[in-house]
């Protein structure tokens, strides 16, 4: 899409307005790059530690960030020059950038801090043709094309072998089309593949998948040394071995041995080499490539002339059997010497002697000795005989198809005599996985993109030109071959019957060591190749830091070259040497090649389906179809090549895959993988939009309100400590914090808190999200993040916070009023709360509890919560050996002995195992407390004389069951009224109130909280209902006028609601409260219980008594709820959200 630009010059003001507007600009742009709170600057910014990723310009220097901005007419935008440039600046640093490697002047910079003073050294700028399809090329033209395609042809046949091309070639080029749209999306740095995928797929996958391939390129490098070593041994200097041996077992012993220690003496030439420096790599590609190209033309040379002139290469067979040139030189059974026939030397590697008379083998003196042609010609008609496939197993003798051959009694083949033998078993897969890498170098020029002067433009072009020419090359050998050289010569891998020559080169014109000499080349440019490209992944990965143990191999020379990393490569290398077989290495290299190929056209395809904002790639003909279809032969080929390897393969690249997630640094890179889980986020929110969830997949989904001190760190820790033991790392958890303050003012300091709660809550384990509100206040701020938390469907059902522990100390009492606010939200936004106490108290996740009991005291029916908390607490380690108790109060008219039966059948059904007791508490509560005139840290009311107390006793009896009834909630949960103004409360009020009052209708008080009191305490009061008194506040001392003024107010009619919350504090007992008198009493007999029953315990559980609906008696409600949890260690008041938490159902 063409855009047309119009840039207008701005008049220049003469006079003074100009020279004040440009004095202004550059006397505020010196602060802009001081400390000044606020200001960001690109040092600062975070992003994966490459600047060229975090900032708009490709190379942006100190000196471009240092620059003052003097341009004239630009006042009215000075105060934003610092983050946002002007266009001129902007187009000069885009136009001339010179996109260095990574790791020269930015590794130095990192060392010295001083960046800035330094010369940029410039390294080595190389194009498409060298920089990308010579390697490619020789990567590709390695060691397979040389050494097994022949062999290959000869054991599948050309159909099959034909379809093996087609396939790797297609697998390849379908990757390279994938390439080069990701490639052309952006600046491709030096890591090549891997930065490809881990800014495609984010760091995890990255990081597997680049130090997989890392791994096969460097065992890449180990392949191609030891087909050198095998080039030179085999056909070349023969002589060279060290190591022989006198049989055929122990010749192939040796063979090993000898590539061992040769392959070590080459890959230590070779890394001398790669270390001096990338340029004389290129120096020797240009000879390496020549020699490949010669030895390619040699070969269609040699095909045209076989059609008019075949060469001569006899092959000597015995009945059908391929017999090995190695021993004799005359394919005959007897040759006359002077005027006698005797035996040849043929003659005396299967007879005891020479002479007619001597002892010989069965087979050879059944069959008749022939001699064919080993290279026919393409005019030769050969190539039906050829177009099918020869599997052959371990050991057995290369045989030709069509010969007649007498068959012995005996089969037993001797090793020792002079025949062809296959090395291994074949098959179709074996061979794939065998032939594959010699289509696996796509990736050499991409791997050295930190060196391309353009890399948007090579990798694309060289990588897809490298392809389609081998791939030609490849499927035009695959039909020569067939065409021109006998099956069994095909089927010799190491060419004994031409007389020890390369197959390939038999065929070649004008000489089989044109071929020899060019393969050797070949394989040591492929070698070299690998060592150039492998070092320099590996820098990529340690430079991201997504590794914490490879950051050391980041480092290297000053103009870029990864020393240490290339240490790394030549050791790993070794591996693959001492392995000394190709044919096994090979199988290997394909998995991790397949594997990086594959997350390749998974990145394209991932992209293209989300249509990211940023999927701009400039390379236009892809298709999410084409990746797809490419990704699906990959994981296809890696099962058909060996599925045990590709099990290997992906186990190796999960388990680092796990390792990085784990201790690995966070990136955040824009990958397609974030996308997706924003589409997939997306996606379940809108499903959870759909409905409440159901009972039994309901789990606390926690809130958790923390404070944070002057430095912004968290005064509870603890907290987090209980939500990950309550939590366990599964569903939703929101940490938040209230700061006081205005946005403006305050927004640095909730950045440090939301850093400080990150970071406490990576140390606990705690998987969730954190968030600091800045409110004038605190009681906004917590009710903001009560209402504002979560998103749609995936929003939290319960708050978990701190008890205010010294809130009687407070003047202003607002932290037990925020408290107290607080509940009374959660129970109007029917969420559950869980209050702890002692907080400083609750274990760590390192601590253990090797026994104990989590107690339950279970007095109205939450919906399950008390029951499902200890459930989810034993779940993990420091609670597991902890035992279950759960106790229950039994009411007047309860049957405690059914009540333990039903509690324990409950229990059952729930699949819960605790022990179970019933306490009842009935005549314990009927008698006064002695120690309620005790009670530490009460005001003037309840500073009572024993003998005043005992007036509680004298009470009417019907009042009693009402009182109790307004702590314990009738029966459990059964109060579910439809209809609570119907409810009637009778209160005993002295008699000076009731003469003059008539009885009205009241709601039951309620301390305890279920799902339709809260409904009816948050309802508009309807018509019918008559009008409550205003509350008054309450006061916890008392004067002579508050008495005189409350005893003329009680001549009056008294409201229920004004009877209700009455709390009069009069020095006279006769005149308190008797509502809150029994609360506090009951109170005090419950806290007596609970202390006898569970005071060793290490967690206490019980029901949270709701607020007052009045306000004026919230100071008592916290001495109620003080009272009550006295004397524990560790206590859980917990409030139900209205619903049903757990389910006796599967």
């Amino acid at each position: 899409m063409s855009q047309r630009f119009t840039v207008t010059a701005l008049p220049r003001e003469e006079g003074a307005p100009c020279q004040e507007a440009a004095a202004a600009l550059q006397g505020d742009a010196a602060p802009l790059h001081g400390a000044q709170p606020g200001s960001l600057s690109r040092e600062d910014s975070k992003g994966d530690g490459n600047p060229k990723e975090s900032s708009p310009f490709i190379n942006s220097t100190d000196l471009e960030k240092g620059k003052e901005y003097d341009g004239k007419n630009m006042a009215l935008f000075e105060e934003e020059m610092d983050t946002s440039p002007m266009v001129s600046s902007l187009l000069s640093g885009l136009v001339n950038y010179t996109n260095l490697p990574q790791g020269s002047r930015e590794h130095e910079e990192a060392e010295n801090n001083d960046g800035a003073k330094k010369k940029p050294v410039q390294a080595p700028r190389m194009g498409t043709f060298m920089g990308v399809y010579l390697p490619c090329l020789q990567n590709i033209f390695g060691v397979i094309l040389f050494l097994r395609l022949t062999w290959v042809v000869g054991i599948a046949g050309i159909m099959e072998s034909f379809c093996m091309v087609i396939l790797c070639c297609s697998c390849t080029m379908l990757t390279a089309i994938s390439m080069s749209a990701i490639a052309t999306n952006g600046v491709v740095p030096a890591g090549g593949s891997y930065y490809m995928i881990s800014r495609s797929l984010g760091p995890e996958f990255g990081g597997a998948v680049g130090l997989c391939f890392y791994l096969g390129t460097t065992f890449a490098g180990a392949m191609y040394i030891l087909g050198t070593i095998e080039i030179l041994l085999a056909y070349i200097f023969p002589a060279m071995a060290i190591f022989k041996g006198e049989d055929a077992r122990e010749e192939a012993a040796a063979m090993l041995n000898n590539m061992r220690v040769y392959g070590t003496c080459v890959l230590t030439c070779m890394a001398t080499v790669v270390f001096v420096g990338v340029k004389y790599v290129n120096k020797f590609a240009l000879l390496f490539l020549g020699c490949v190209i010669l030895s390619i033309l040699a070969i269609y040379a040699g095909v045209i002339k076989s059609a008019i002139d075949p060469p001569s290469f006899p092959i000597c067979l015995l009945g059908n059997r391929t017999l090995s040139r190695h021993g004799f030189d005359i394919c005959a059974k007897l040759v006359l010497e002077g005027n006698e026939t005797v035996g040849s030397k043929l003659w005396e590697l299967f007879c005891t002697s020479k002479f007619l008379n001597a002892t010989c083998d069965e087979y050879f003196l059944r069959n008749n000795v022939t001699e064919i042609q080993g290279i026919p010609g393409a005019a030769s008609g050969l190539i039906q005989e050829n177009l099918w496939s020869t599997y052959l197993t371990k050991g057995v003798i290369v045989e030709k198809q069509g010969m007649p051959s007498v068959a012995i009694t005996d089969p037993i083949v001797d090793m020792d005599q002079p025949y062809v033998f296959s090395d291994m078993t074949s098959y179709f897969t074996l061979l794939v996985g065998i032939y594959f890498p010699s289509v696996t170098g796509i990736m050499a020029g991409s791997n050295r993109s930190g060196d391309l002067r353009d890399a948007q433009k090579s990798i694309p072009t060289g990588t897809i030109l490298a392809i389609a020419t081998t791939s030609a090359v490849y499927i035009s050998s695959v039909i020569l071959f067939g065409a021109c050289i006998e099956g069994v010569v095909l089927r010799d891998k190491f060419g004994e019957a031409v007389n020890g020559n390369l197959v390939v080169g038999t065929l070649a014109w004008p000489s089989p060591w044109v071929i020899v000499i060019g393969s050797f080349f070949s394989t040591c440019g492929a070698g070299l190749q690998s060592l150039t490209g492998a070092p320099r992944l590996l820098q990529a990965i340690s430079r991201d830091g997504i590794v914490p143990f490879l950051r050391v191999f980041g480092h290297g020379k000053a103009n870029g070259e990864p020393t240490w990393a290339l240490l790394l490569t030549a050791c790993i290398c070794e591996i693959g040497i001492l392995i000394a077989s190709l044919d096994e290495v090979a199988p290997i290299l394909s998995m991790f090649f397949l594997m990086c190929y594959m997350f390749v056209n998974l990145a394209c395809a991932v992209q293209t389906l989300l249509r990211t904002p940023n999927w701009r790639p400039r390379f236009r003909y892809y298709h999410w179809t084409l990746s797809f279809l490419g990704m699906s032969l990959c994981l296809a080929l890696m099962f058909i090549c060996s599925w045990y390897y590709a099990l290997v393969a992906m186990l190796i690249a999960g388990l680092i895959y796990k390792y990085i997630e784990y201790r690995g640094a966070e990136k955040e890179w824009g990958d397609g993988i974030r996308g997706l889980s924003l589409s997939a986020a997306r996606y379940a929110l809108l499903r959870l939009e759909e409905g409440p969830p159901h009972t039994k997949n309901w789990r606390p989904q926690l809130l958790v309100l923390v404070r944070v001190d002057q430095e912004q760190n968290v005064v509870h820790p603890q907290l987090l400590s209980l939500t990950s033991q309550l939590k366990a790392g599964k569903g939703l958890t929101i940490v938040g914090s209230v700061l006081e303050g205005t946005f403006l003012d305050n927004h640095l300091q909730a950045q440090r808190a939301e850093e400080s709660l990150r970071r406490l809550m990576e140390a606990e384990k705690v998987k969730g999200f954190c968030q600091a509100v800045i409110s004038s206040n605190l009681r906004d701020g917590m009710s903001h993040l009560i209402q504002s938390s979560g998103l749609g469907g995936l929003q939290h059902n319960t708050v978990l916070v701190g008890w205010p522990r010294n809130w009687r100390q407070k003047e202003d009492h607002q932290t037990w009023r925020n408290f107290i606010e607080l509940v009374r939200e959660t129970t109007a936004g029917h969420l559950a709360l869980l209050v702890t106490k002692n907080v400083a108290m609750f274990p760590g996740n390192q601590e253990r509890f090797s026994e104990g009991h989590i107690d339950v005291w279970w007095i109205v029916h939450d919906g399950g919560m008390l029951m499902l908390l200890p459930f989810l607490l034993r779940h993990h380690k420091v609670w597991r050996k902890c035992k279950m108790r759960i106790f229950t109060v039994a009411q007047m008219d309860d049957n405690s002995i059914q009540m333990k039966k039903d509690l324990t059948t409950f229990l059952y059904h729930l699949r819960i195992t605790a022990e179970v007791e019933v306490v009842e508490m009935v005549r314990a509560l009927a008698r006064p407390s002695p120690s309620l005139a005790q009670l530490p840290g009460l005001g003037s009311p309840w500073s009572l004389t024993r003998g005043k107390l005992g007036l509680l006793s004298d009470l009417p009896s019907p009042s009693l069951p009402t009182q109790i009834q307004s702590i314990t909630d009738e029966s459990r949960g059964s109060i579910r009224r439809k209809n609570p103004a119907n409810t009637r409360l009778r209160l005993s009020v002295p008699e000076e109130q009731v003469g003059d009052s008539e009885e009205k209708p009241e709601e039951e008080v309620q301390l305890i909280h279920d799902k339709n009191a809260t409904a009816f305490s948050s309802s508009p009061q309807s018509p019918g209902d008559e009008t409550e008194t205003a509350p008054e506040k309450v006061h916890l001392t008392w004067t002579k006028e508050k008495s005189v003024a409350e005893k003329n107010k009680s001549k009056s009619p008294v409201s229920p609601e004004s009877i209700k919350d009455f709390f009069s504090m009069k020095p006279e007992w006769e005149n308190l409260n008797q509502s809150n008198v029994r609360r506090m009493h009951t109170a005090v007999k419950l806290n007596e219980v609970i202390v006898k029953k569970s005071q060793n315990a290490k967690l206490v559980l019980l029901n949270m008594p709701g607020p007052p609906r009045n306000r004026k008696g919230d100071e008592n409600y916290m001495e109620f709820l003080e009272v009550l949890t006295e004397h524990l260690d560790r206590v859980m008041l917990v409030r139900g959200g209205g619903r049903e938490v757990i389910t006796i159902y599967s």
